[in-house]
């Protein structure tokens, strides 16, 4: 049964979300530094861990469209459970192996829960709420960047950060066992939804340029001389901004999802282009990291919409496509973008990567924008 109260299974998936992004999959980068003198990881140690996340993610979507369809609320259940397993293990790892066994098991939580909760919203919550309910759950992101930012600066081991980290996705699990409601079966994906193309190369392109943010703005600030605990406040307001992200399902009910898509796509650029200048201060650091965070978020929220409006029985088929071309994108242009600014400076990388989301602009064309 289908219903209007789509604000309480939004803000449950935007938890789950949170807990899978935000603390299973996001919070490994800024510690690094302290995994690496734990375990005596060497950069390319370092490089390997990010890259089995990377496969743990890439094996929750693979297992998304199947699970999805035998129980969207199962699906969500599951990646809530497996983030919470994969941050034990990292807690209590005596060595580097059982480490990297629970970064694995993580990442394959987040590649479960957005096609699960995409799902879970198409089958549960009432058509004319749907694109809300979609686009506010996937700002759970960004909320789990704004809780877990300051966690570095905390005087603590990063064991028991990672406790309590798996704490707590113990509450989420439990919580989301008793809120999550239930909803009917639908068929397992038989076969391509038709205008994918389009979809899995706006997120690629997401991919492409997002990653340069993700790996290099910390750095990049550093070198503009801001202070860790500035940059700390830069990360934490992509985390809140973040969550302005959500509006863009009732914009895009309102404008039209292209229209809408061009003009985040553009506020994208602008704020990637920020760090592109020589110095660009605090107030500029911190604009750019809003812009980041609001767009980044509205943009994987379109992307779900894109996705619902090619296969509304099973969104989480396009989905786990628009994600994994997402997924390939990240991973195709960190090391592009880390060679790139070792030959030309990272501001150079930064107006690149900016004209490059401009790019989207493409889109106008009939053929190659959302429907």
């Amino acid at each position: 049964m289908k219903t209007d109260r789509w604000w309480t299974t939004a803000a449950t998936g935007a938890v789950v979300i949170a807990l899978c992004y935000g603390f299973a999959r996001y919070a490994y980068g800024p510690f690094v530094p302290r995994f690496s003198e734990t375990f005596g990881l060497t950069p390319v140690g370092v490089g390997v861990l990010g890259g089995l996340s990377t496969a743990g993610y890439g094996l929750g979507l693979l297992l998304a469209p199947r699970t999805s369809a035998r129980s969207a609320r199962g699906t969500v259940l599951l990646a809530a459970a497996s983030a919470t397993l994969g941050l034990g293990l990292m807690a209590l790892a005596p060595q580097v192996t059982v480490f990297g066994a629970g970064i694995v098991v993580a990442g394959a939580g987040a590649g479960l829960v957005s096609p699960g909760v995409a799902q879970l919203i198409g089958e549960t919550v009432a058509a004319r709420s749907r694109a809300r309910a979609q686009t506010w759950a996937n700002t759970g992101t960004g909320l789990g960047l704004a809780a877990s930012a300051f966690t570095p600066l905390l005087a603590l081991g990063w064991p028991v950060i990672w406790s309590a980290f798996a704490a707590l996705g113990v509450v989420v699990t439990v919580a989301a066992w008793r809120l999550v409601p239930r909803s009917p079966r639908v068929p397992a994906a038989s076969g391509p939804v038709r205008g994918m193309a389009p979809l899995v190369a706006n997120s690629v392109l997401i991919g492409v340029t997002s990653a340069p943010y993700w790996t290099f703005s910390s750095s990049r600030l550093a070198g503009t001389g801001l202070s860790p605990v500035a940059a700390t406040w830069c990360w934490a307001t992509i985390g809140v901004a973040g969550l302005l992200g959500g509006l863009a399902g009732r914009a895009a009910g309102r404008a039209g999802l292209r229209p809408v898509n061009l003009v985040t796509w553009t506020l994208a650029a602008a704020g990637i282009a920020l760090l592109a200048l020589p110095d660009p201060g605090v107030p500029l650091a911190l604009l750019s990291s809003a812009l980041f965070g609001c767009t980044y978020m509205a943009l994987t929220g379109l992307c779900i919409l894109w996705a619902a409006r090619l296969s509304p029985e099973r969104p989480a088929h396009g989905i786990t496509w628009s994600f994994a071309g997402l997924g390939v994108g990240q991973t195709v242009a960190s090391p592009l973008a880390g060679a790139a600014a070792a030959g030309l400076g990272s501001a150079a990388v930064f107006g690149l990567t900016a004209l490059v989301a401009l790019t989207a602009w493409t889109q106008l064309h009939p053929r190659l924008g959302p429907p």
